[in-house]
């Protein structure tokens, strides 16, 4: 392993259900922990309350397509119609600085990307319950009935997936699931951390 990797920072991957509250986690974790959050692309319309650059980089198809023919997007995927997926050349440029990027997306994306950075750390949190699921994503008031029950059935295909994953945090109360998460990143860090010094006390 060259030295140059070894500096190179870490990936760390947030996703599962829609619901769960990995945005509200990811908030949290960026108030405490030294990670720069990958703003990923989307082709769906901005909603009240979010903001370009911050929530989501908002693109029109056109643009979208035109990154992914140029091979410009680390992973994409298309849910309810709309793109949405992770440019590549950010994250990119963070990681070889040596910063700690982290990334909330859909599982499908996550997988995606663990196949291009094996390295990647990746954490899913899972809702405490099904019917828990149900409520929060009625809490939120953005969709019908219809558009929460096909929410619920994407939920059972992508809590499959979680045995694929570094990690699995349940959201029951949010105060310990950030703690949670924030413990495996530091501790994470730290043991890459050691990893780098023994080779370089090494060469």
């Amino acid at each position: 392993m060259s030295d140059s990797k070894s500096k190179k920072g870490i990936l760390f991957v947030i996703s599962g259900p829609s619901g769960t509250g990995k945005g509200t986690v990811c908030e949290e974790l960026l108030k405490t922990e030294e990670l720069f959050l990958s703003v990923s692309a989307t082709t769906r319309e901005k909603r009240k309350g979010e903001t370009d650059g911050v929530t989501y980089n908002y693109l029109y198809r056109e643009e979208f397509e035109a990154l992914i023919d140029a091979g410009e997007m680390l992973e994409y995927a298309v849910y309810n119609g709309n793109y949405y997926g992770t440019p590549k050349r950010n994250v990119e440029k963070m990681l070889d600085a040596g910063k700690n990027v982290l990334l909330e997306i859909e599982p499908q994306g996550a997988l995606n990307i663990k196949g291009q950075f094996p390295e990647a750390v990746l954490i899913f949190i899972l809702p405490p319950s099904m019917a828990e699921l149900r409520e929060r994503l009625r809490g939120r008031g953005r969709e019908n009935e219809e558009q929460i029950e096909e929410r619920l059935r994407a939920a059972h295909w992508e809590i499959e997936q979680a045995p694929k994953y570094s990690y699995l945090v349940i959201n029951d109360a949010l105060d310990e699931c950030v703690s949670e998460v924030a413990g495996i990143i530091r501790g994470v860090t730290e043991k890459r951390g050691l990893i780098h010094k023994l080779l370089t006390e090494q060469n």
